[in-house]
């Protein structure tokens, strides 16, 4: 009955506003007006609306379980559109069955991880709301499709920051309704009532303005508000250095000849926690005198290098050779595909854990050899890293160019700036030159 009304009305949408029919036909009520315009509405804004979308509709997925080998395990079966534009499935894993006994469970972790959004390719009707955007940011930036792929280690990072900050606090909102003042707001807030470093709040307002970003990109908003935001992003830590002493009397702590040999190597080489657990004895290039970084150990497998310039080689002085061929005739795991430095618990087939190793070994090691380490204060293997770039720079006069290389920074500032601490006898060398050269050389008492 409506729509013979609604095609009753049609005509008379261009008539003007005093004539509603024939001159002889009384007005339409104001509800048949009312249905009348929300019709034309619709029209419009289908109209405005690709044809391809139009007919899509927004999907919510299913649920499955599959049997794997930890157990089975919940999946949300979904479809995306490919690169050539057909619709194919997907899965999403949820969790196994025990932790999710019911499907209504399952569910509700469905809508946690964000994912009735993030299989959608397009947000339902209206504007899209900043979860929408940060999902979307989320499956974007993070698939097969990436650009620039994350590591293994950075991709929990942002989603905590992403759906534990970001989401949280705007996740309701309409992305281009946020204002940059009440971001700033909100941000300064994280400092001062909830006690975050300026550093990390700097890496949340990164995250939010590269969400824009790529919702720009794929024409889900029009405007990025975080542009004209700003934040603090200085950093407060202070590595804690090791002098070439203290490394020694480290050394002489460690009775396990794996355990010294991986120190030995790591203050040498200054080759991050995560590299060296991924070296196997291929890599070792003795002839040419260097060590081949390829990878890195993350999430109980091997990854991609953390940055594209750590991807390369390190110098492998005659003396470390030494050294590491002395440990790989005592090594039960010597054979080229074996890791250099192995966990014996794991009879090979992991490297050894950095963190127990760190906790048990080196950390009481180094308060014996004198280095002040306070409760809570961060110390590892790191710190190694640190330590030689300091002394190379400092001690040595190695030009920094050099040291860039050899910890394989991408850009010398950061060698520069968060590796090197300012050496208090080369201040004060320099200051006493300043004295002489104004005739002040003499102590006074």
């Amino acid at each position: 009955m409506e729509s013979l009304e609604l095609m009753r009305l049609a005509p008379e949408a261009n008539a003007k506003p005093e004539c509603f029919g024939s001159r002889n036909s009384p007005p339409p009520s104001y509800g048949m007006r009312h249905r009348f315009q929300n019709h034309q509405n619709r029209v419009r804004s289908d109209l405005a609306v690709p044809a391809e979308k139009r007919t899509m509709a927004y999907q919510r997925g299913s649920l499955k379980k599959v049997r794997r080998k930890e157990g089975e395990t919940w999946v949300l079966r979904y479809r995306v559109t490919s690169a050539d534009g057909r619709r194919v499935e997907h899965i999403a894993t949820i969790g196994l069955v025990r932790e999710f006994p019911k499907d209504r469970d399952a569910w509700r972790e469905v809508d946690r991880l964000g994912l009735a959004v993030r299989i959608n390719d397009t947000p339902g009707p209206g504007r899209a709301s900043f979860h929408f955007l940060a999902e979307h940011y989320l499956k974007a930036d993070f698939g097969a499709d990436a650009v620039r792929p994350k590591s293994a280690n950075t991709i929990p990072i942002v989603e905590h920051y992403v759906r534990d900050y970001l989401i949280k606090r705007f996740g309701e909102v309409i992305a281009e309704d946020i204002r940059p003042l009440e971001i700033q707001k909100w941000l300064k807030s994280l400092n001062e009532t909830n006690g975050l470093a300026w550093t990390t709040i700097a890496k949340i307002r990164g995250l939010m303005h590269r969400i824009y970003k790529v919702g720009i990109l794929h024409e889900c908003v029009a405007k990025n508000p975080v542009l004209h935001v700003e934040t603090r992003s200085r950093s407060t830590y202070r590595a804690i250095i090791i002098t070439p002493a203290q490394t020694v009397a480290i050394l002489k702590s460690l009775p396990s000849p794996l355990h010294y040999t991986l120190v030995l190597t790591c203050a040498a080489t200054a080759l991050r926690s995560s590299e060296i657990l991924a070296l196997r004895w291929a890599d070792m290039l003795w002839h040419e005198g260097r060590i081949q970084v390829s990878k890195r150990w993350a999430k109980g497998e091997d990854g991609e290098t953390k940055t594209d310039a750590s991807d390369g080689y390190v110098p492998l002085h005659p003396v470390l050779a030494g050294h590491l061929r002395a440990w790989q005739v005592q090594t039960p795991h010597a054979k080229p595909t074996d890791f250099v430095f192995p966990s014996m618990k794991a009879k090979g087939r992991k490297p050894l854990y950095s963190s127990t190793f760190v906790a048990d070994h080196l950390r009481p090691a180094a308060k014996k050899a004198g280095v002040h380490i306070e409760d809570g204060q961060r110390f590892g293997l790191h710190n190694l890293r640190h330590s030689l770039s300091n002394w190379l720079v400092n001690k040595a006069k190695v030009e920094p160019k050099t040291v860039q290389g050899i910890l394989r920074h991408a850009k010398i500032q950061t060698t520069l700036d968060l590796y090197t601490q300012e050496d208090s006898d080369e201040t004060r060398a320099a200051q006493g030159e300043f004295l002489t050269a104004v005739g002040m050389n003499t102590t006074v008492n």
